[in-house]
């Protein structure tokens, strides 16, 4: 069986090796996700400054959001939050981001909040 303390080390690893090459500016900012066992967040982070630009996560959803059916509840509240942070995105005026996994596979819940960024209206 796998330790948990083995699993969070590859993950830290693989964070290293995209955010060697992952950068962000004001211009096209980073789209940073973490995920945790019940919710997930995003940001948007200027890197050339060390600012986060925005931030939401599940937390921030209304309650009456209407989730899709084909898609678990996991994964629907993740497309949402993907389109939460497109529309504060285009608020903000970034049409353009770099997507930062942040070490997870590109799957699940993480490509689903990446789904819902892009159809939001964010370039990736």
């Amino acid at each position: 069986m796998v330790d948990v303390k083995e699993k969070k080390e590859k993950r830290k690893r693989r964070h290293r090796r995209v955010r060697a090459k992952v950068f962000g500016t004001k211009d096209r900012p980073r789209l940073c996700v973490f995920r945790s066992n019940k919710h997930i967040y995003a940001q948007l982070i200027d890197d050339k400054t060390g600012h986060t630009l925005a931030a939401t996560s599940d937390l921030k959803l209304p309650k009456n959001v209407e989730l899709k059916k084909e898609m678990t509840r996991k994964v629907a509240i993740a497309y949402e939050v993907g389109k939460l942070m497109a529309k504060i995105a285009k608020e903000k005026g970034i049409k353009e981001v770099v997507f930062d996994r942040g070490g997870y596979k590109y799957h699940g819940r993480v490509k689903a909040l990446a789904e819902g960024a892009r159809e939001g209206g964010l370039k990736f």
